[in-house]
């Protein structure tokens, strides 16, 4: 058997190199942070893209997430006019809403991962198109449920997928800003979709809100198609491997200056042949992974919760999902009715402030905190723990509960609508920031 190193603690990454250590390699000449993952010389890894490659990747996977959250979200401010359409009980369609959020990762991302990306991801687009184009004709309540379903199954990438992306192109300073993002496009969509589908309802009715979440399903299709490349790269060491070798070269040595001053590959130093841009367009590039380990994958999730770090990060993750899905519940339901009678249009317009609040708690949780991860590394000997990142938590453990408080008292109380609209906002700032900080702790 071999020995269990225990001296290096999952997930430490030596990420500003304040130590002069050998053998790393750093964002630039001048620039003191170490790249992790360390990049390999194939020219196909996605580290070694460009940047305007990587920017191109990472706003296909922003149209991907806002095109599968306007089209499942759509409906949140124009429930009680589809209940009063098809006669299936508000309480059936709020349930439904719950159905999105499925079990379907444990298929999707093992077949992402052993098959490729891209391909899981046009499915999934594909596959809301359709369902979108369904719901119009929906008469009954266990046709509803049966759509949501598979609308769940379908759009699970969305939840799971799309951080992985992130991780393969982005390296670990700079994944927080773009996780930020993620989030911000995420919970962002479905808080537009339901303003934009108040404005349709009232030209066209609820059918064509549902039509035209389809058509932006089907114009995000066309562009993930051409320009959405493949991610997985299957490379021989992985940030813990990378860390455990650096812990064993303590660098004391400076003998060679040349390597700790090293950059990323340059263009010509690396080998492989890149790939066609017919290649790139292939719905499943390669296999990447043996059909053991695709078994494997499916459960592993589930053996992951049995970790304190991964159970207490989903379940902080969840938790935002949860007010986030209340409030998208209620919201139609408080505002129609007496004393705000606010018509679908109004509703829909109520969700500028959880689109403020959240681009708010973005930005505060991804931009802010990758500079709060290098300066608080440059204090501990240039060593980033994953818990740095939860220091910037506070805010939202103290935000979430004061705007729940809001929503919900100041609803049954009747207060003015400026009250209540604040209250969204500050719910969706809090729930950002909470979920960025989730998934980024849980990546890192």
């Amino acid at each position: 058997m071999h020995d269990i190193d225990d001296s290096v603690v999952p997930g430490s990454v030596y990420l500003v190199d304040v130590q002069d250590k050998a053998a790393v390699v750093h964002a630039g000449n001048e620039s003191a942070i170490v790249l992790s993952p360390t990049p390999s010389s194939d020219v196909n890894d996605p580290l070694n893209w460009s940047r305007r490659r990587k920017i191109l990747h990472v706003t296909c996977v922003m149209i991907y997430t806002s095109a599968i959250g306007i089209g499942t979200t759509v409906l949140y401010s124009i429930l009680q006019p589809i209940s009063n359409d098809t006669g299936i009980p508000l309480a059936t369609l709020n349930a439904g809403t719950g159905y999105i959020l499925g079990w379907g990762a444990l298929i999707n991302q093992p077949l992402a991962l052993t098959f490729g990306k891209r391909g899981i991801y046009l499915i999934s687009v594909l596959g809301n198109t359709a369902m979108c184009l369904w719901t119009p004709y929906i008469k009954t309540e266990s046709q509803w449920i049966a759509s949501k379903i598979v609308q769940g199954y379908l759009c699970t990438p969305v939840e799971s997928l799309c951080e992985v992306s992130i991780a393969d192109v982005f390296f670990a300073h700079e994944r927080g800003t773009y996780i930020g993002m993620y989030t911000l496009f995420l919970f962002g969509s479905n808080y537009f979709a339901p303003l934009i589908a108040g404005f349709i309802y009232d030209g066209q009715g609820w059918h064509w809100v549902m039509y035209w979440a389809a058509i932006i399903n089907f114009g995000s299709l066309i562009v993930l198609f051409f320009f959405m490349e493949e991610t997985n790269f299957v490379r021989n060491t992985s940030e813990a491997t990378e860390a455990v070798q650096l812990s064993t070269k303590v660098g004391t040595e400076k003998d060679d200056k040349e390597s700790t001053t090293s950059s990323p590959v340059s263009s010509g130093d690396l080998t492989g042949v890149p790939k066609t841009y017919l290649q790139r367009l292939a719905l499943f590039g390669g296999r990447y992974a043996s059909n053991k380990l695709l078994f494997t994958m499916t459960y592993r999730p589930v053996i992951l919760l049995r970790f304190p770090v991964i159970f207490w990060a989903g379940f902080q993750y969840g938790t935002c999902l949860v007010w986030y899905n209340v409030l998208n519940a209620t919201c139609s339901l408080i505002l129609s009715e007496s004393p705000y009678n606010f018509r679908a249009s109004f509703v829909g317009l109520s969700y500028l402030g959880p689109l403020i609040g959240m681009l708010i708690g973005t930005f505060y949780s991804g931009w802010v905190g990758d500079r709060f991860a290098v300066r608080y590394a440059r204090r501990t000997n240039g060593i980033r723990e994953p818990e740095h990142r939860l220091w910037l938590m506070v805010v939202s453990l103290l935000l979430c509960p004061a705007s729940l408080i809001l929503w919900g008292v100041g609803a049954s109380k009747g207060i003015s609508w400026v009250g209540l609209v604040f209250g969204m906002g500050i719910i969706s700032c809090s729930t950002g920031i909470g979920s960025s900080l989730s998934i980024g702790y849980a990546l890192d």
